[in-house]
């Protein structure tokens, strides 16, 4: 089975294949495995599979118990007791810098399995799968192929997917690191009406941060863009001014990231599928990026697992193969559809049109956030498939005894 991107994704579900006994390599066209980019938030629904995955989460970022809303004049907006969605959801909530979830699951990760410098340019079908086509002129055969390669997969092209949309915003974002962190418990989202700042622990002195603008394709970037972010934001709030005061035109320098959201595709062709931002890149409005791309893995692993192989064991054959992955297609489909709708609802809003959000309380905004994340997490595959890994582990921990 060949993978191609070595990113949270890619690696994500080259874990889950090696652990269900499949052979697989992953291709990267960079010349390391290396993860970019600030932090990114963990909600229950990811930490379950990570779990699933047998990657080790301890000690990684920092657990949130708290999101606090409040508008760019200080009114308080909502509250969002994040320990009760951990409580009745099972799983913790967590903001971890990519860079450090990355090498958590690459750890015990076999490095023969990955090969970088493998710039995939095209794919052929074969009779038995199909044939990836690298710059230099390499090939590599397998019986199935994963698109993990991101926003501008070059899989997602073969399939005749449509290219992402930017939807008008963009995020200036990275990490601080601030000598004093009043909570490190609690994430902080400030609305103002053209534009949002979020400020999330990561771990330590860190800080995730970002300031959300309105965006365009002929966006000119200004010379001196530190100084365009502070005359927008500051004095609304005294954390967001201390980050301000803190950040440099070098902090910036890879900002802006607009942002994109592809159109959800239908049923893939032959023995190729997508996964992660390749498949569905979205807003980071609900920060489901990457919890998204994990249950992606859950659910491509269950379908291999349940139609590639069969009661005896044996492996079926290639139609089998390609109808477990249209399944899986069709299964996350309607789940991701109604993240990826939710996360273009513009948080940016007129003090104005905060107010009625204000009436209601934070107790419903959690049972409301709570369900959602329950009605699009396979809650009930999700449980199957833990029960089945611990029985797993029980019967090979007595075999072991013996």
């Amino acid at each position: 089975m060949l993978v191609v991107g070595a990113g949270v994704g890619g690696i994500s579900i080259a874990r889950g294949l090696l652990r269900d006994g499949h052979d697989v390599t992953v291709f990267e066209r960079r010349p390391d495995v290396r993860a970019g980019g600030g932090a990114v938030t963990i909600w229950s629904n990811g930490s379950t599979v990570l779990g699933q995955l047998g990657v080790d989460m301890d000690g990684a970022g920092q657990s949130l118990s708290t999101l606090q809303v409040v508008t760019a004049t200080g009114r308080p907006v909502t509250t969002v007791d994040l320990a009760a969605i951990v409580d009745r959801l099972g799983a913790p909530v967590r903001m971890v810098p990519r860079r450090v979830l990355l090498e958590r699951l690459l750890e015990g990760f076999p490095s023969e399995r990955i090969r970088c410098n493998a710039r995939a340019t095209g794919v052929v079908d074969t009779e038995d799968g199909v044939s990836l086509e690298f710059e230099d002129g390499r090939s590599a055969e397998g019986d199935l192929l994963i698109g993990a390669d991101g926003l501008h997969s070059m899989v997602r092209g073969i399939v005749g997917a449509q290219p992402a949309e930017p939807t008008g915003w963009c995020s200036w974002q990275g990490l601080v690191t601030l000598p004093h962190v009043t909570d490190k418990h609690v994430a902080q989202m400030i609305i103002g009406e053209h534009g949002s700042i979020g400020l999330w622990p990561t771990g330590g002195s860190d800080v995730q941060w970002w300031f959300d603008l309105p965006w365009s394709p002929d966006f000119v970037r200004p010379g001196c863009p530190i100084d365009m972010i502070r005359s927008h934001f500051e004095g609304w709030s005294d954390s967001a001014d201390r980050v301000l005061a803190t950040l440099t035109d070098e902090d910036l320098a890879r900002s802006p990231f607009p942002h994109f959201r592809h159109p959800i595709p239908r049923s893939g062709r032959g023995a190729i599928t997508l996964l992660g931002d390749a498949a569905h890149t979205m807003p980071p409005t609900l920060a489901q990026g990457t919890n998204q791309a994990l249950l992606d893995t859950m659910v491509l692993c269950k379908a291999i697992s349940d139609f590639a192989t069969g009661a005896d064991g044996m492996r079926r054959g290639h139609r089998d193969l390609t109808s477990a992955l249209r399944w899986y297609e069709d299964t996350r489909r309607r789940k991701v559809k109604a993240v990826s709708w939710l996360t273009t609802q513009q948080v940016s809003r007129s003090e104005t049109a905060l107010r009625p959000a204000a009436m209601i309380s934070g107790r419903f905004m959690t049972w409301a956030l709570t369900t959602f994340l329950r009605s699009v997490s396979h809650r009930r595959m999700s449980a199957e498939i833990s029960r089945d890994l611990r029985a797993a582990t029980t019967t090979h921990l007595v075999d072991a005894n013996d």
